[in-house]
């Protein structure tokens, strides 16, 4: 391979898992021979270093650089800006764990294909059983596709760039904190010309805490995934045509809040915790679409 092969993976106040997380990572740097890992720590402080330089155990392949710039998408940039013009980047997030073969998987459907980007699934597991209404409303079930569809948007934490194709794009600052630069990016990317592809076969597994598998937790998430839709919507549509991208964004809040709302009432008369948890996930994606279209938006990464 000619190109360096970086595996980038951010990094904010979360210690506990980190060394597992560079350790799972070093094995799949056995499979793809050159290929490094960058940590990119976001805290204020260097927080992550030690626990970083512990996990590597001495290993060069492994780096750490601090990015203080709160927000994700500064963290993403630095990462792109580390790995250089040249590489292809793949981004994970520090509280996942890639399946077996996973790093020359996605890096084989992109050389097969020669996209700008290869995106594969993230599968949820849960450190405890969850509510069985959390499970019924399907709220960590997440769209899989066949490999080799193309897609126009993806997040980054299962995500390959090949940064010749990517060329000068960069995260928005201005969704730093609030979520949804990646949705910006890949949507932007994908307008330019640069195909990204999905590889179903290049999995990562994601363990969702228990304080995440909360009905509380899923409601406020399926607003903010309706809030970032919809704003990243607004902002991507060409300066004269916002007021109309804005009235779409109402009108699809709208009939979700609607639709969402009467499978709320159908769930609570026949006593179906389908209809009434999917319905809420609905009802709450509309609502946060609503405020998205009209510029409130939700700090997801607010410090």
């Amino acid at each position: 391979m000619t190109q360096p092969v970086w595996v980038c993976m951010l990094t904010y106040r979360r210690p506990e898992g980190l060394a597992e997380a560079v350790g799972l990572l070093r094995v799949q740097l056995e499979l793809v021979p050159g290929a490094r890992l960058l940590v990119v720590d976001n805290d204020e402080q260097p927080t992550a270093s030690g626990a970083v330089s512990e996990a590597a155990w001495g290993d060069v392949r492994v780096r750490y650089v601090h990015e203080p710039t709160p927000g994700i998408a500064a963290a993403r940039n630095r990462a792109l800006a580390e790995a250089g013009p040249d590489a292809v980047v793949v981004f994970i997030d520090d509280d996942e764990q890639p399946s077996q073969r996973w790093l020359p998987t996605l890096l084989t459907c992109w050389q097969e294909t020669g996209a700008a980007g290869v995106v594969g699934p993230v599968v949820s597991s849960f450190a405890a059983e969850p509510d069985p209404w959390i499970t019924a409303g399907g709220f960590f079930v997440r769209l899989r596709h066949a490999t080799g569809t193309v897609v126009t948007t993806a997040a980054t934490n299962n995500l390959l760039l090949d940064m010749r194709q990517v060329g000068s794009l960069r995260f928005d600052l201005g969704f730093g904190l609030s979520g949804g630069s990646d949705t910006v990016f890949t949507r932007t990317l994908s307008a330019g010309g640069g195909r990204i592809v999905w590889c179903d076969e290049a999995a990562v597994h994601d363990l969702v805490p228990t304080d995440r598998a909360t009905r509380e937790w899923v409601r406020a998430r399926a607003s903010r995934i309706g809030n970032s839709d919809s704003r990243v919507q607004v902002y991507l549509a060409p300066r004269g045509r916002r007021p109309m991208a804005r009235l779409r964004a109402t009108v699809r809040g709208v009939v979700r809040l609607l639709g969402g709302s009467a499978r709320v009432v159908l769930g609570s008369l026949t006593g179906s915790s389908t209809h009434h948890a999917r319905g809420t996930r609905t009802m709450l994606r509309g609502l946060g679409m609503l405020r998205g279209a009209w510029g409130s938006y939700v700090t997801e990464y607010e410090r």
